[in-house]
């Protein structure tokens, strides 16, 4: 009789609880956004893209009814990998759908332009911390979640991301991007570090929530073939 130790749950069975605990905090988000979602309804449904997607409720919305599409590109991507016999075909799709649709609507956010775009003068506030006890709640979780994606899934999908460091620098490096972008184009918005600083943190935290599915040197090398001895 084998009295050894349980084996333990098999990749499949765990892939359906994170899928359950994804969908059910997807739809607490929902059911807590209701309200500013349904406030952009009627210009998404009458195809007034630009009252649409030039508002901040109208990008979740958007991001919300796109998601199935995601799903559907992730699955055919999966899919088209498994036929080639690529390894962990359903990783690598997943990450790469989620790496992309999880930021740019964040992005495109961040640059949406202000009232007085164009006219008012780019600023800065390159004190740390000053701006950060003005950010609120909504704030701070609003500049975690804008490269919580990046952070999550880049390092399931590329090997050379998968430490913290690096997770933390390409957060950095992405965010210094947008505040840049920000202040050259004149939209209307301050360029803080202490929105650099939270978006970094952002992304490493969601690099931590990923790490057990961090993409490995090992599973990028192809194994050489051993050298045949002459005889």
């Amino acid at each position: 009789m084998n009295h050894g130790p349980p084996p333990s749950a098999p990749p499949r069975a765990r892939t359906v609880v994170l899928v359950v605990l994804a969908v059910l905090v997807l739809a607490g988000a929902v059911f807590a956004l209701r309200r500013p979602l349904l406030m952009a309804a009627p210009a998404c449904l009458a195809g007034r893209w630009h009252g649409c997607l030039s508002t901040e409720n109208g990008v979740l919305l958007m991001m919300l009814v796109g998601l199935p599409l995601a799903v559907l590109v992730a699955w055919a991507l999966a899919l088209r990998r498994r036929a080639a016999g690529v390894a962990r075909a359903w990783r690598t799709s997943l990450a790469e759908v989620g790496l992309v649709y999880g930021t740019v609507p964040w992005v495109w956010l961040t640059l949406m332009p202000g009232s007085g775009a164009g006219v008012v003068p780019g600023r800065l506030s390159l004190v740390p911390l000053r701006d950060l006890v003005t950010m609120g709640p909504i704030g701070i979780v609003g500049n975690l979640l804008v490269l919580a994606a990046l952070g999550f899934f880049a390092p399931m999908r590329f090997a050379a991301l998968a430490s913290v460091p690096r997770i933390l620098a390409l957060g950095a490096c992405c965010s210094i991007l947008i505040e840049t972008a920000q202040y050259v184009f004149q939209l209307d918005r301050v360029s803080s570090v202490d929105d650099v600083l939270v978006n970094a943190t952002g992304a490493v935290l969601a690099g931590l929530a990923s790490r057990r599915w961090w993409r490995t040197p090992a599973e990028v090398r192809p194994e050489r073939p051993h050298p045949v001895p002459a005889h």
